[in-house]
């Protein structure tokens, strides 16, 4: 039996003799696995958050845990909610095609899964995939990028991870809207991994090889923000920045003057719905009709950015 493995069974063992894990207890609360990426990234922090809060409202024992984007991980994560006896499973998963035995797994087991941000690419098997309409953002963002710069200038592009399907939903998205301008010119694209480090070195490196560059666009606020940091360290000014998210820190950059837009993608909305829409199946056995759902985005920029909190507009 390999490390990983035995580690495997071992945490399975300890989950199965936690006194809540138990499977036929009368008064037990029913228990909901909440599996996301990270809980440090802010972004996920929120959704599990989110979704840990609705769900104990709503009387459920919560378990929030994370993959690290991993498909090893969250497939053992998986296994662990089977063993559980879990009641749903609320993922943002750990890939498109990686995640699709994983969520089989479980619903074969009698668990439904209701995915939230990231889609898989085979349907009918989750009740449920939310996620934010990240064509509608990237074509709101990228509208306001070329409006702030006149439709005309050298621009540079930010990627997420290749292999994250809303990271070429959304480069796609932005082309629809920058290509049809014929006076802007992309001078470089470069995947940043969605890291806020790497998107300052690949900056530093653009900005030193194309000295006309009069715009950056981000595939997300992480990235947005660390090509703020690299176009401040190398004294430049007047160069446009846009990012996606509507990340707390974006907000702030954007108050400051620093970052011109970004999109609100409704972390908080859809982990809410997700858990809303957990709860009815497990009380009706009824879903919502389409388990494709998708809520929109929406712009933010210096004008409105009061009227937006932690990945959420702010109730009136």
């Amino acid at each position: 039996m390999s490390f990983r493995r035995a580690g495997f069974v071992a945490l399975c063992v300890f989950v199965l003799l936690l006194p809540g894990c138990h499977r036929n207890h009368a008064n037990q609360k029913r228990l909901i696995d909440i599996i996301v990426p990270s809980q440090d990234n802010p972004f996920f922090r929120a959704e599990a958050d989110a979704a840990a809060q609705r769900a104990t409202e709503l009387g459920y024992a919560v378990r929030v845990e994370s993959h690290d984007d991993d498909a090893y991980a969250q497939d053992n994560l998986i296994d662990v909610a089977i063993a559980s006896n879990a009641a749903a499973i609320i993922l943002d998963n750990a890939g498109a095609d990686a995640s699709v035995s994983a969520v089989r797994r479980a619903t074969r087991a009698g668990i439904p899964c209701f995915l939230i941000d990231r889609e898989i690419s085979t349907p009918n098997i989750a009740k449920a995939q939310i996620i934010a309409d990240n064509d509608q953002g990237a074509r709101l963002v990228a509208a306001e990028f070329a409006r702030a710069l006149n439709g005309s200038g050298a621009y540079a592009e930010l990627l997420g991870k290749e292999s994250d399907t809303n990271a070429q939903v959304r480069t796609s998205g932005f082309h629809a809207v920058l290509d049809k301008d014929k006076g802007m010119k992309l001078v470089s694209a470069q995947s940043a991994n969605w890291s806020q480090s790497e998107a300052f070195q690949k900056t530093e490196t653009i900005l030193q090889a194309h000295a006309e560059i009069q715009g950056i666009i981000a595939g997300n606020d992480t990235m947005a923000l660390g090509a703020v940091a690299a176009v401040k360290s190398a004294g430049r000014h007047n160069i446009t920045i846009v990012g996606f998210d509507g990340s707390p820190d974006a907000l702030a950059a954007i108050k400051a003057g620093d970052l011109d837009a970004t999109v609100l993608q409704p972390a908080v909305a859809i982990a809410r719905l997700a858990v809303e829409e957990a709860d009815q199946f497990l009380r009706t056995g009824m879903t919502n009709p389409s388990e494709h759902q998708v809520i929109p985005c929406e712009l933010v920029t210096k004008q409105n950015a009061d009227q937006f909190g932690v990945f959420e507009r702010k109730s009136n």
